[in-house]
Formats: structure tokens, C-alpha cells, sequence
């Protein structure tokens, strides 16, 4: 069973969609979601991945609903949200996690490349924001939470991404103001690096620069799946209820780390590591 730090029934009758629930951050966030109490429902493209998702959760107890969904298609994205709003009769909460991008210097990213990219965790994200909205929330408040990720820095070899995230962190605030007289609050958080299974889909040549990074970061380790889940629920819970437009950072102090004041190896920063299924990559 998923060991939360929160209370078992911090959900209890809310209905929470997460986006790209098959597989890393997606899975681990509905695990712990649903052990919590939420109606988990968990979309994306396979449908393999969303099946053996909803039965690890159902097999310990616990709900799990799922819908085939490209996010890239906003009509799909109408359509879907119409067909739970009838089974389920509420949207209370939206984890915009699904997205995807390869690494490349920018001189090399495509055309077809670069609006792939931005099409999965741009405008993805923005047309599922906008139909819970415009569905529900308008009219019943609720709660959103964007998956982003640290770019105050830029993203070398990821500035396909980069820019979409950036972007996603802007509609982030937008989204807060325009919405929060419906009591919609939106939020998003920025993982720094984490070691999830996402990681393994990577070229070799990447997965060695992956291997180093945990050294630059103050914690010299990189963010367990469960990390980043607690700081999710904690945005959708009301213990956040005076929270919206912010975007917390999950990154083990990295834009601390200063060439001048070298942080020494050490193993002094436990991770938290909550989620019962997870495996560390094997790289």
C-alpha cells in the first residue's frame, strides 16, 4: 500500500483526473491520490500502460477510472471530459502532468520536432485547463495543479521544452487571476531532476549526463517519484486553499549550487520514498 504522509481521507468524494497516469510521476501521483480517497482517473495515449495502472490501484483497494487521450486533440479532450462528468458528476481537481520532448541542441531541432514538443506540454496542457474549466469548475470551483519543470536557467538541450514549460508557468499565473473569482485555484510544480522510469526511454549518450547531474544538485542525489507526488497533493489539498499563481520548485537546491562554495559529497538528504511499486531506474 502507498505510505502518504497524509491523512487517508484528505480526498474522500473528489474526483481528480491525472494526465499521463500510465506510467512515472502520472502512476505514482494516482497511486497516491486514490490511497487517499480521490476517484483517480487517469488518462493518456496507451492504453495498456492506463489498464495495469488502474489495476495496481484497484487491486489494493482503492478507485480507478481510465480514458484513452491524446491531449493534443481538443475536441477528444471535450468529448472525455463530457463522458466522466456523466459517470463521475464532478471534476474536482486536474493534475495536467502528460507531455514528452527528446534531447537536442537547439540548431537541430526540426519544425516537426519543436511543434511536436510544443503541442504536448503547451497546448495540451492549456486545452485541458480550459474544458475542466469551462465544463465544471466554472461554476463549482476546484483545483489545478500544471507539471512543469525548472527553467529559470534555461534548458540546454532541451530548449523545445524549455520554452513550453516556461510557458506553461506564465498560464499558470494567467489562469489564477482570470479564474480565481470561480474558486479555481492553479498551481504548478517544477521537478529538478527525479529518477523515474521516464529517464530509461533516453539515448545512451544522455542517460550518462543524467548519471552526473545528481553531483551538481546540494542534495547530491536526484527527487524520488514520491516526492514530487506529496508536493502535488499538497497543491490540490485545502491545506493550499490560500495558495494559487505559484509554482513550487522540487529540485533538491539546485539553482543554489555556486561554482565558488562547492557543496561536498555527502549522503546526509534521506529520500522520501513512499510510493510501495516504484523502481529507480536501472541505468
Amino acid at each position: 500500500m502507498y505510505h502518504s504522509i497524509y491523512k487517508s481521507s484528505l480526498f474522500e468524494g473528489q474526483v481528480i483526473i491525472v494526465t499521463g497516469g500510465g506510467s512515472g510521476i502520472g502512476r505514482c501521483t494516482a497511486h497516491e491520490l486514490a490511497s487517499l480517497g480521490a476517484q483517480v482517473i487517469i488518462a493518456g495515449r496507451n492504453i495498456d500502460k492506463l489498464e495495469k495502472v488502474a489495476a495496481e490501484i484497484q487491486s489494493d483497494g482503492h478507485q480507478c477510472d481510465f480514458y484513452s487521450l491524446d491531449i493534443r486533440d481538443s475536441n477528444a479532450i471535450k468529448t472525455t471530459l463530457q463522458s466522466i462528468l456523466k459517470t463521475h458528476q464532478r471534476i474536482d481537481g486536474l493534475v495536467n502532468n502528460a507531455g514528452g520532448q527528446f534531447p537536442s541542441k537547439l540548431e537541430n531541432i526540426s519544425d516537426n520536432g519543436w511543434d511536436a514538443v510544443i503541442r504536448n506540454n503547451l497546448n495540451g496542457g492549456f486545452y485541458m485547463m480550459r474544458e475542466v474549466y469551462n465544463l465544471f469548475m466554472k461554476e463549482h470551483g476546484g483545483a489545478i495543479v500544471n507539471i512543469v519543470a525548472s527553467v529559470a536557467h534555461g534548458m540546454p538541450h532541451m530548449g523545445h521544452t524549455g520554452a513550453a514549460r516556461a510557458g506553461m508557468i506564465n498560464l499558470t499565473q494567467t489562469a489564477a487571476l482570470e479564474w480565481v473569482h470561480s474558486g479555481v485555484r492553479v498551481n504548478a510544480v517544477a521537478p529538478g531532476s527525479v529518477a523515474s522510469s521516464g529517464m530509461e526511454t533516453y539515448p545512451e549518450d544522455f542517460k550518462e549526463k543524467l548519471k552526473l547531474r545528481k553531483h551538481q544538485v546540494p542534495m547530491k542525489r536526484q527527487a524520488t517519484e514520491a516526492e514530487i507526488s506529496s508536493a502535488i497533493v499538497y497543491l490540490l489539498s485545502d491545506g493550499a486553499s490560500y495558495i494559487t499563481g505559484h509554482t513550487m520548485d522540487v529540485d533538491g537546491g539546485l539553482p543554489l549550487a555556486k561554482e565558488n562554495w562547492p557543496v561536498p559529497e555527502h549522503n546526509k538528504c534521506t529520500p522520501y520514498e513512499g510510493f510501495h511499486l516504484y523502481k529507480a531506474p536501472t541505468f
